[in-house]
């Protein structure tokens, strides 16, 4: 039972064809205070076609509306207000949610079909930081969300495995370098030489001139250029797999900057053929400025290709290998115009898919209000904040509960989670400022708030030690339907996730339900021997099924002990 949805047939019905069942149901809102109901349709949109005031339509069409799912529909100014069968619905919403468990809230609107996610994409040689944490945590939570609607996601690492840096690792290298010390700590290592190379050139110019050097020798299949970049390349994902291993992320490929190389080609012969290239500067580019966009750089004067080249090949290649129904592009906002114009040269040149692709923006992450910035050295690494996050969380569970088992895994879980919980109940689009005190804390909007209320409700459960769930009976209190009419918004909540490309919708949805699950907790006596005791303990059931389902679907764990 769908009650917005039988709202909005009742509604229909009485409408006599006037608006559409589509019309109506988004129409129908939710009323700002409890006691005005918990369903609203506001009448504005009838006033023209019935020629009559809101508010005496309102009081017509409510006297009309009968359903036994509604406890009364009343009128309230222009808007025609519905309060819900508390009984009726809650037995109803806690019984399918026990029913359908984790598969509860699920959609099958993806009818299979691929969506292909670019995301994470770190440089090889370089840090994994934390400035690479937001499109990796983003893109893993819009995969599991894509998923939960029914579409198989791809999940794709376009590693930064190409470019001039290489150039200049491999003068940095030759001139600095121990194979000892890269062995031993590949990523640190090369860091520090990378860091090296661009402080010796500012006072020495001829370094840059060595380093576009020998990245032509990579590009032309030098035997030392090709075994040094495999070699820096090879030691980078394993130290990469460390990371992915902690944030329960895993990629369907790995094709990066380099799998294109030998692919180009032909994009520049399709881009010639469709006379779309023009010579601007000896460059030769595409132009956009009827669009009010700047020209898009596909080769420079020197006959080298860009990354617009490599992203147009990838996109060319992806929709014939995965025959994607959409593609996401989970890249920092300052790519926006990068991405406008790959996805234009692509309509330019007559692919309709090209309007299934979606760049999907986000902010920074912040420390002391700026940017970092790999170049420099200012660097916060992301392996080393997970790791004092889980120091800090096992601190935390110690004082908490001295005896928990398992207290290692259990932080881990708390500390990786809070940092993801943190990057994604935030709006994408903002700036964050990264601070672990404020991500940590077990009070407050937080990963392990909400962690620590599916672990109150599993305590609930096992001091009920037997729960047969077969006499549930519905609940009619005021603190039970604050916990339930959230719980049957969980589908909903995923969907609007889903069109806005938005976790942050599913992280604050959490953050609520945990609120008035607490509130539930603190008022109520879930564990008095009474009639309604396996209707609580289903409520109890129901709200740690939808926590770990939440949190699961945000790629948070939700331990059953804390």
């Amino acid at each position: 039972m769908d009650v917005v949805k039988t709202y909005a047939e009742e509604i229909t019905l009485q409408l006599n064809g006037l608006l559409n069942l589509e019309d109506v149901v988004n129409l129908i809102e939710k009323p700002k205070f409890e006691e005005q109901g918990d369903l609203a349709f506001p009448c504005f949109t009838l006033a023209k076609k019935l020629r009559n005031a809101p508010n005496k339509i309102a009081m017509e069409l409510a006297r009309k509306v009968d359903h036994p799912v509604f406890e009364k529909v009343v009128a309230d100014g222009p808007y025609i207000n519905a309060f819900l069968n508390k009984e009726m619905v809650s037995k109803h919403v806690l019984t399918s949610i026990l029913e359908k468990g984790e598969s509860y809230g699920s959609m099958k609107f993806g009818r299979g079909g691929n969506i292909t996610i670019d995301f994470s994409s770190p440089n090889i040689a370089k840090p994994f930081s934390m400035g690479h944490l937001r499109s990796t945590v983003i893109g893993n939570s819009l995969a599991n969300i894509v998923e939960k609607c029914g579409y198989d996601p791809i999940r794709i690492n376009h590693l930064g495995d190409w470019g001039t840096q290489f150039g200049k690792l491999i003068v940095a290298y030759k001139l600095w370098g121990d194979e000892e010390l890269v062995k031993e700590a590949p990523i640190q290592e090369l860091l520090k030489l990378y860091v090296q190379f661009h402080k010796e050139a500012e006072n020495d110019s001829s370094l840059e001139d060595d380093a576009r050097a020998w990245f032509k020798k990579l590009e032309d299949g030098n035997e030392e250029a090709l075994s040094l970049w495999k070699w820096f390349r090879d030691e980078s994902l394993k130290e990469f797999a460390k990371i992915y291993d902690l944030l329960g992320v895993h990629f369907d490929s790995y094709h990066g900057e380099a799998f294109y190389n030998d692919k180009m080609d032909q994009v520049v012969s399709l881009l010639q053929e469709s006379n779309l290239l023009q010579v601007s500067d000896g460059a030769e580019v595409v132009d956009l400025t009827e669009h009010d966009l700047a020209p898009c750089l596909i080769k420079k004067s020197d006959g080298a290709t860009l990354y617009a080249t490599r992203d147009l090949t990838a996109a060319i290649y992806r929709q014939e290998k995965y025959e994607f129904e959409k593609s996401y592009y989970v890249v920092g906002h300052e790519q926006s115009l990068h991405f406008a114009q790959i996805f234009l040269v692509l309509q330019k040149l007559g692919y309709n898919w090209a309007k299934q692709l979606v760049h999907i923006p986000f902010g920074f992450i912040l420390k002391d209000g700026k940017k970092m910035s790999t170049r420099k050295g200012k660097v916060v690494l992301l392996e080393e904040v997970i790791q004092e996050a889980i120091q800090l969380a096992e601190k935390s569970i110690a004082d908490k509960n001295p005896s928990l088992q398992n207290k290692a895994a259990v932080a881990e879980a708390v500390g990786v989670g809070a940092i993801i919980f943190h990057d994604l109940k935030n709006d994408r689009q903002n700036n964050i400022e990264f601070s672990l005190g404020d991500m940590l804390k077990f009070e407050g909007a937080t990963g392990p708030y909400v962690q620590y209320t599916h672990a109150r409700a599993c305590s609930i459960l096992r001091k009920a030690n037997s729960f047969e769930a077969v006499a549930i009976t519905g609940l009619n209190d005021g603190y039970s339907w604050s916990v339930v009419k959230l719980l049957m918004e969980f589908q909903a909540v995923i969907e609007r996730s889903f069109e806005f490309h938005a976790p942050s919708q599913i992280a604050k949805y959490l953050i609520e339900l945990s609120q008035e699950f607490n509130k539930y907790y603190g008022n109520v006596k879930v564990l008095s021997d009474d009639e309604e005791l396996e209707s609580r303990l289903a409520l109890v059931k129901a709200t740690t099924i939808v926590l770990k389902e939440g949190l699961r679907l945000l790629g948070v764990k939700a331990p059953d002990e804390m």
